[in-house]
């Protein structure tokens, strides 16, 4: 890893987690942020799972991402192992359209919290790993400043061209 940028763990439960956490990834790109994005299952290898956690610091990351559906208990498993701050992706995945992966991350118990993002909310988590990386890199956060003005500045517009477009409908009335 090069020295100075500051570098995300993204972890999910399965390959098919990819398509997902792909948004994350380009989120994390646009900050200038690196990362390293492996698939480990909280379940089928419960001791990877352990290491990535126990040595994430040492290996130079600041954040952990992770990603997991159905169950869900890998954010939560990797938060147990760590101190850096883990967030977790519930992505909907079973019959219960990710409410169960939801309830999984989210219902911690007290001394290993996880933040969590919506269901498939991987942009969001992407922006959460950047904001809380902005405390130590001032180069994300007048990124992330960018970033908000010009969404401020997308809903500015859209509302005048609706202001626009209900003025011409009512005209042709």
């Amino acid at each position: 890893m090069e020295e100075m940028i500051p570098w995300v763990l993204v972890v999910m439960g399965s390959d098919s987690d990819y398509d997902v956490v792909k948004g994350c990834l380009k989120i994390l790109k646009q900050f200038g942020i690196g990362f390293e994005a492996v698939v480990c299952s909280a379940h089928r290898t419960p001791d990877a799972a352990a290491e990535y956690a126990k040595n994430a610091a040492d290996n130079g990351f600041e954040v952990i991402i992770a990603a997991a559906g159905k169950a869900a208990h890998l954010p939560g498993v990797l938060a147990a192992y760590t101190t850096l701050p883990v967030i977790g992706l519930p992505i909907k995945s079973s019959t219960l359209d990710g409410l169960d992966s939801l309830l999984s991350i989210v219902q911690m118990p007290n001394g290993v919290p996880v933040a969590t993002v919506a269901i498939n909310g991987a942009e969001n988590a992407g922006l959460l790993a950047a904001q809380i990386l902005a405390l130590k890199y001032p180069e994300i956060e007048a990124k992330l400043i960018s970033f908000k003005e010009d969404m401020k500045n997308g809903v500015v517009k859209k509302n005048i061209d609706l202001q626009e477009k209900i003025k011409n409908d009512m005209n042709t009335l």
